[in-house]
């Protein structure tokens, strides 16, 4: 596959690069709905919902990540993931995720929280997100 047509992708957050590296296809959790990209895809800039964005590498592995929102912004040749929150997938705490979703449903019902229900329903979001993806993984898995 050295000669298919690659792109180059890199996936950062406010903490640091998460990954950097050519791909033969991504997949991108994007505001209005899930998006594939390939090599020499149209330019395009879009809003990313909390999810899992895959990168299919040349080698033909499948790298996973966990962003929590942010926006992409495709290339021809090059994806840049610009997260608000951003995680391999092996850095996923089930456990905290767990908490944060029990909190944030705890908010839910305590409207006179400290928390706003927007945040609230924010961290829900994100926390479902990510319990999600780790349930996918595990089937994927066996």
């Amino acid at each position: 596959m050295a000669d298919a047509p690659s792109l180059h992708v890199d996936i950062v957050s406010a903490e640091g690069e998460i990954y950097s590296g050519p791909a033969a296809m991504v997949f991108a959790p994007a505001s209005q709905g899930d998006l594939g990209i390939y090599p020499r895809h149209a330019p395009l800039l879009t809003l990313l919902k909390a999810g899992e964005v895959r990168v299919h590498t040349v080698e033909g592995e499948e790298q996973h990540f966990f962003v929590g929102g942010g926006a992409m912004e495709v290339q021809p040749h090059k994806v840049t993931v610009l997260a608000d929150t951003a995680l391999r997938a092996k850095d996923i705490d089930e456990a905290a995720a767990l908490a944060a979703k029990q909190r944030a449903e705890e908010a839910l019902k305590d409207r006179s929280g400290l928390i706003s229900q927007a945040e609230a329903l924010a961290e829900l979001a994100r926390a479902a997100a990510q319990l999600k993806m780790l349930e996918r993984l595990r089937k994927l898995r066996g």
